[in-house]
């Protein structure tokens, strides 16, 4: 069958067609490749700790043993039951260990395929996606509603609520690696235990990006000719062993995206805004309307210049990096008033 979009794929392993015996689990996001692979083998078997139920392999062991692959497949268990095995993709193709699973499935095993990023073209893809027992499942970073859900049910499993500034600063702050996120929303829930309420200094205090905070906070102020906010957050970079490369990256990407962003809106097309969560994408909004790509990219190549002085004099990188933001600053405050 075809691939599995990414928003359907939670439904989709809750309820499993029963034809289906190999799963294709690939994507950007190697942590829900990992939470959904291990909830397609704790569905699979009833004790994946068992070592007759569930056998882990590479993809390097079947390349040299292309056959084993079908023979650990149409194994019975010592005590019977259902069997898993889980294959991890990286290293050695193994396309021939698969086909003849594919060809004939086994009766009672499961075999569950953990890969990375695929393109349509990929021969893992081309092989499960048309066969009627194989099934190919997207996984990619969550959306902000995605880690908005995550975040209220399991704050509501520690019997907490959040407030909904807390939730914007949480979800911008989240997102890239489902088990990242849940590990961050998890110690957030412990440090918060007994609150009731999950606030923003909470998030501040314990989400472990919570660094990229004053980054953010230096490169907005900068963007909206708050010279207080650029000053004093960017002094906190650099106290938390951040430097030139930290500050003035973030500035680059940032003026880069909005230039992209403002050259959409000129143009009538949709900008760029929506990808940010919570304060973070109204900040990009309204930075989008404040600046023109014009003056957007003298920003860029002042930027880069910046980043040129500062590689050229590293004993004065830090100070080079606060005045290009000040400049920064003073454009925007120029332009306010």
């Amino acid at each position: 069958m075809v691939a599995v979009k990414n928003s359907e794929a939670d439904r989709f392993i809750g309820r499993p067609p029963p034809n289906i015996s190999i799963y294709l689990v690939f994507g950007t996001d190697a942590g829900l490749v990992a939470e959904r692979a291990s909830k397609i083998i704790a569905h699979s078997v009833d004790d994946a700790k068992d070592p007759f139920q569930f056998l882990r392999l590479s993809g390097d062991d079947l390349a040299a043993d292309p056959l084993r692959l079908a023979d650990e497949a149409n194994t019975i268990p010592m005590f019977g039951g259902r069997r898993a095995i889980a294959i991890d993709a990286q290293g050695k193709g193994f396309v021939a260990a698969l086909e003849p699973v594919l060809a004939k499935p086994p009766l009672d095993c499961t075999i569950i395929i953990e890969a990375g990023a695929l393109k349509r073209d990929a021969p893992l893809r081309k092989l499960c996606e048309p066969n009627a027992h194989a099934v190919a499942i997207e996984c990619y970073p969550d959306s902000a509603k995605d880690i908005a859900q995550l975040v209220e049910a399991e704050l509501r499993a520690d019997n907490l609520a959040i407030d909904p500034d807390a939730k914007k600063l949480l979800v911008s702050l989240l997102g890239e690696d489902r088990l990242t996120t849940r590990a961050e929303i998890q110690k957030l829930a412990l440090y918060a235990r007994g609150a009731g309420t999950v606030t923003e200094d909470h998030v501040a205090a314990i989400v472990a990006d919570a660094s990229s905070l004053a980054l953010n906070a230096a490169v907005d102020g900068a963007f909206e000719g708050d010279l207080a906010a650029v000053e004093k957050t960017a002094e906190r970079v650099f106290s938390e062993g951040g430097d030139y490369n930290a500050l003035l990256g973030a500035a680059l990407r940032h003026a880069t995206m909005l230039h992209r962003a403002r050259l959409d809106a000129e143009a009538g097309r949709r900008g760029m805004g929506s990808g940010f969560g919570g304060r973070r994408g109204d900040s990009f909004e309204k930075h989008v309307r404040n600046w023109s790509s014009e003056r957007l990219a003298r920003v860029i190549t002042a930027i880069n210049q910046a980043i040129g002085k500062a590689r050229r004099d590293p004993k004065l990188a830090d100070q080079i990096g606060m005045r290009a933001l000040w400049t920064i600053a003073m454009q925007a405050k120029r332009k306010a008033g």
